[in-house]
């Protein structure tokens, strides 16, 4: 379990996309998170699209790990960590050269030796202001 969670974060915090991801994860995973910014997102593909994408206007995004754990008893996986970079390409708005420092978590729900929901706990609101995008 804990090994497919960090091949699996590895993946996707690098915006390798679902094509690296799936391999990981349950067919169908899911994904939820209390965040505006992905509140359309239900697919924990659709997420590791998204991440791909962020590294658009975000090139030099990267993580900074700060805990990986495992909870054998609830099948589950939680890894923390800090998003950090510089909004250098244009996205939602234009390049601001603004810096991000965000915390946030991953739980990874399995089902079997695979991943098949994920939440990201995640305060968008804090990481658009840091970007300038808000």
């Amino acid at each position: 379990m804990l090994e497919t969670a960090k091949s699996f974060f590895e993946a996707c915090e690098t915006g390798q996309g679902w094509a690296a991801c799936a391999p990981y994860c349950t067919d169908g995973a899911t994904f939820s998170a209390q965040a505006d910014a992905l509140a359309d997102t239900t697919s924990l593909e659709g997420y590791a699209e998204w991440m791909k994408g962020i590294l658009g206007p975000i090139p030099d995004g990267h993580y900074e790990l700060t805990g990986f754990a495992a909870d054998p008893e609830r099948q589950t996986v939680i890894a923390t960590a800090i998003f950090v970079g510089t909004n250098t390409g244009d996205g939602p708005v234009p390049a601001t050269g603004k810096q991000i420092a965000s915390d946030y978590a991953y739980v990874m729900k399995f089902d079997g030796a695979k991943i098949s929901h994920m939440t990201k706990i995640w305060n968008d609101a804090q990481a658009l202001k840091q970007l300038g995008w808000a």
